[in-house]
């Protein structure tokens, strides 16, 4: 019987594993192949190894308190103000802790938000919220759109609250708003003085702490890279500090009014990396500036980038990653983005989800218990450090520009946040980036998600804008994959069926199966039904199914050795029963020209451009 006081170890009768005994497993599954094939590349250019050592020497990183949960946040952008009222109770009610007020307008409002920031409107608004219960508030003023950020303040004034007990984060944030919208009313050294005039003035009034938001949202929004982000955010940062000191704010004082925003999203690794990066980052710049460096205030939302409007439910799972992400890579407050958000305005239950999501991960799965469960994990310690480096690199390139405004207006940060676009756009076109239910997946019969009706509000535009340059537009990675299934639905409601495409089934079910399966998915992400053939080796047999399935493209599906015996006499049967436009699954090898002759007009296989072959589909269906 074991004694109470002995050491109980699960692993103790197991001899300790090192670098070497797990990369000599690794060299005997690859079986020869040369170990990069399992290194990875971010679109930053950082390689992640498939295995790493135990960070020696890891220290925590200072952010929430220890074992104290993130801000359990949650969005309010419903444009009825009555009905957001209603909201902001039943969210309170019911676990959330804290507010993000969105307005019309703003980056981050994604088509909705409260209509103004009228003092009538933010009375009936937090009509019955009692601002010093402990709850976090984070309004989000709009730039030209009225000084939500005052008429709050005097509204709490007036409940004869002491601005020092309110939990409240006024999000100026003109230079990311600017960043969005393309263009600014000023240049950015005629709009400091104004700028900074109106955070004093709060300060004056006793709202001294995070007045001013360094916002990485329009980098991640216009399909940016983490280091970018980081470097974007780390610039406003510093543009903000530089404002209040030379409006005569004590750098101290400064450092304590500015809060930072980054997103979120499924990739798990890089997003705990990242947070954790910009707390490093920042004490570089604190020291630089002769600060002792402080912890500070970061924000998270989940990512508008990574949401489809395809099988939407999946966004959910998107969400939990991100959350479990962020919150373990040290965020102070979560914001999660509805499930249904891609597709309207937020229903109850897809708010009731987005709140619950952050609940079950504090309440039963205990995250917050541990403070920087990531340090001395080799892989995110490695990935921390070199998206520092690789952010401070850019992060100069910016300063040397003369700043973000000026950085934006030579166009340097959009070139650079355009080329990873890019390459993410050609990585999801190819499918080696996915997006379950948009770009795998697919779910041609899905039914209609119920979202609360309302009209989307374009961004404000700028007034007879004095300076444009190119904006941030933000963007969702499944549009191009959406924008095909949203082909599909209106033929089928014009013409009464979905554009169709024939999988002629070469061989037995044990040769046909694997690459049937592949191809369905890949037409039905585009929006072609794939008709399933009972799979032949006649040619006849199979022109005759082809006929009777009424479909204008077909599909060979086969394997590679009766492809070699019997796709050329397939095809044939194929082209003469009327097949307008013919695929192969599979790479073609060395039988390519002898198919292309018989009459195969593509082949789709794993890796090939399937957004181009899909949208090229569409034409010969026309």
């Amino acid at each position: 019987m074991t004694s109470v006081t002995e050491e109980l170890r699960l692993a103790a009768e197991f001899a300790p594993a090192g670098y070497d005994q797990w990369r000599k497993l690794v060299d005997g599954v690859l079986k020869g192949a040369p170990y990069e094939k399992l290194v990875g590349k971010t679109y930053d250019g950082l390689a992640i190894q498939p295995i790493y050592s135990r960070a020696k020497d890891a220290s925590l990183l200072a952010g929430r308190s220890a074992a104290a949960p993130w801000q359990i946040m949650q969005r309010v952008d419903h444009p009825d103000v009555a009905k957001a009222n209603t909201q902001i109770l039943t969210d309170l009610e019911n676990g959330a802790t804290g507010l993000e007020i969105e307005f019309q307008g703003g980056p981050g409002a994604r088509g909705f938000g409260i209509a103004d920031a009228e003092p009538a409107t933010l009375q009936r608004l937090f009509q019955g919220v009692m601002f010093d219960a402990g709850i976090s508030i984070a309004l989000n003023p709009v730039l030209g759109r009225g000084n939500a950020g005052e008429a709050l303040a005097s509204l709490i004034e007036a409940h004869n609250v002491d601005p020092a007990g309110v939990d409240l984060r006024i999000n100026y944030q003109a230079l990311s708003t600017i960043a969005v919208r393309g263009s600014a009313a000023a240049a950015w050294s005629e709009m400091e003085g104004p700028f900074a005039k109106v955070v004093h003035s709060l300060m004056d009034r006793g709202f001294r702490r995070h007045l001013v938001l360094a916002d990485g949202r329009p980098i991640h929004d216009a399909g940016g890279s983490e280091a970018q982000e980081l470097a974007f955010a780390l610039s406003l940062g510093l543009a903000y500090l530089r404002t209040l000191e030379a409006a005569g704010v004590a750098l101290d004082d400064a450092r304590a009014a500015l809060s930072f925003r980054l997103c979120a999203d499924a990739g798990q690794f890089l997003t705990s990396a990242k947070f954790r990066a910009l707390r490093l980052l920042w004490a570089r710049i604190e020291q630089a500036c002769g600060l002792a460096p402080k912890p500070l205030f970061i924000a998270a939302e989940t990512a508008w980038r990574m949401l489809t409007q395809r099988d939407p439910y999946v966004n959910m799972l998107r969400a939990t990653i991100a959350v479990f992400s962020a919150g373990l890579g040290g965020a102070n407050a979560i914001t999660v983005l509805p499930h249904t958000l891609a597709l309207g305005l937020p229903d109850g239950f897809a708010r009731r989800v987005a709140r619950n999501t952050q609940l079950i991960l504090l309440e039963e799965s205990n995250l917050a218990r541990v403070a920087d469960p990531a340090a001395g994990s080799g892989g995110i310690e490695a990935l921390t450090k070199e998206l520092c480096e690789a952010a401070w690199a850019l992060f100069q390139e910016i300063e040397k520009a003369g700043g973000a405004f000026a950085a934006l207006q030579v166009g340097l940060i959009q070139t650079k946040v355009g080329a990873t676009r890019q390459a993410r756009a050609a990585n999801i076109a190819k499918r080696r980036e996915v997006l379950t239910g948009a770009s795998e997946f697919p779910n041609l019969d899905e039914a209609d998600v119920a979202v609360d009706a309302a009209l989307p509000v374009p961004l404000a535009p700028v007034a007879s804008p004095k300076i444009s340059f190119q904006a941030l537009a933000p963007l969702r990675l499944a549009e191009p994959f959406e924008r095909l299934r949203d082909r599909s639905d209106a033929l089928l409601k014009s013409k009464g069926n979905r554009p169709s495409v024939f999988l002629a089934n070469l061989g037995t079910a044990a040769d046909f199966t694997a690459r049937a399966t592949f191809a369905k998915s890949f037409f039905e992400v585009g929006g072609i039904a794939a008709i399933n053939g009972e799979g032949s080796s006649d040619p006849v047999a199979l022109a005759t199914a082809y006929k009777a399935s009424g479909a204008a493209l077909a599909c060979l599906c086969s394997s590679d050795k009766v492809y070699a015996d019997a796709a050329v006499s397939a095809t044939k049967a194929l082209k003469e029963a009327g097949a307008r436009h013919i695929y192969l699954a599979g790479r073609p090898g060395e039988q390519e020209a002898a198919l292309r002759t018989a009459g195969v007009d593509g082949f789709v296989f794993a890796g090939c451009d399937a957004l181009t072959t899909l949208e090229d589909a569409y034409t010969h269906l026309e």
